[in-house]
């Protein structure tokens, strides 16, 4: 019994593959976060661009 409880790997791969999608994760709101940002300033510009009466 103790023999199978050492040889069973069920519970490592499921720490695997949560440790894969964490960082799956951060890697998606890293580059969500960088993207909103250079949005935003896009668009501020273009806002300012509109309402300046040039």
């Amino acid at each position: 019994m103790l023999r199978n409880f050492i040889r069973d790997e069920t519970g490592a791969t499921a720490i695997e593959y949560g440790l894969i999608a964490s960082l799956i994760a951060v890697a998606i709101v890293v580059g969500a976060t960088a993207l909103g940002g250079k949005l935003n300033g896009m668009f501020t510009a273009i806002s300012n661009k509109l309402t300046s009466p040039t």
